[in-house]
């Protein structure tokens, strides 16, 4: 079974290259997602790895709070995003009479 990471405080010129070979010592790697800005296609500075459950917490261990082009990464088990998560907007009806 697999387990996705938050891999945080990454430099945002990091490709999903440099990080599948951060995260080599760890494979097999399902997947490597970096996200960026929708409006400037800019990194945010963070994504989502998956591994294998056996590999993940090694991972955590090992490479959480090292540093990584000059910053500190942070790594943690990657939480269930809410679908009704408050960013979205909310659609509004409009009342007629």
């Amino acid at each position: 079974m697999s387990q996705k990471l938050y891999v945080g405080n990454l430099p945002y010129r990091t490709t999903e290259n440099d990080v599948r070979k951060l995260f080599t010592k760890y494979e097999p790697i399902h997947s490597v997602v970096l996200i960026s800005d929708r409006e400037t296609g800019r990194s945010r500075g963070f994504g989502f790895i998956e591994l294998e459950e056996i590999n993940a917490e090694s991972a955590i261990t090992e490479l959480g709070d090292t540093i990584f082009g000059g910053r500190n990464l942070r790594i943690s088990k990657a939480k269930d995003r809410d679908p009704m998560d408050a960013r979205t907007p909310k659609l509004q009806h409009a009342h007629q009479e």
